[in-house]
């Protein structure tokens, strides 16, 4: 059943699995509220079973783009369209959150975000691969973070 996230009251509702529930909640009320403030856009995430399609989507993206496959179970996952964007994000067990930024109109914004939870590991997969920049969240503590651009057609 879908679930809008509350970046007032933030709740560990469908994240409770994960070691990180605490902070991986403020990350995910983070995304609600950047999401609510600049778009208006109520962010309201599913299980990650209810949301197979999202999951898959990302999972294809990771791997035919970079060869990735994220070994943490998937917890809950959404997709939706603001001003001609597709976002999809996927929010892993480990506190691990996966975003895919794609640009409905041919030559737009196509980019892969991570982001890990305040207190997580980076993920083997990802470990030597990427560079995370710090930022802080009043919702998430230390938010560590990179992307990269979008090659292919999906």
């Amino acid at each position: 059943m879908p679930y809008v996230v509350d970046f007032k009251d933030v709740s560990t509702a469908g994240l409770e699995s994960s070691p990180v529930a605490e902070a991986l909640a403020g990350l995910r009320a983070n995304e609600a509220r950047y999401y609510n403030t600049k778009y208006g856009h109520a962010f309201t995430v599913s299980p990650a079973e209810d949301a197979q399609d999202t999951v898959d989507r990302v999972a294809r993206i990771l791997k035919e783009e970079r060869d990735l496959v994220i070994g943490s179970r998937p917890l809950e996952a959404t997709s939706f369209e603001v001003d001609g964007l597709r976002m999809d994000y996927v929010f892993y067990e480990s506190g691990l959150s996966i975003n895919v930024m794609y640009s409905i109109e041919d030559g737009g914004k196509r980019a892969v975000g991570f982001k890990l939870s305040d207190g997580m590991e980076v993920p083997k997969e990802l470990a030597d691969k990427f560079k995370f920049a710090r930022q802080k969240s009043k919702l998430a503590g230390t938010i560590r973070g990179s992307y990269f651009v979008i090659k292919g057609e999906y």
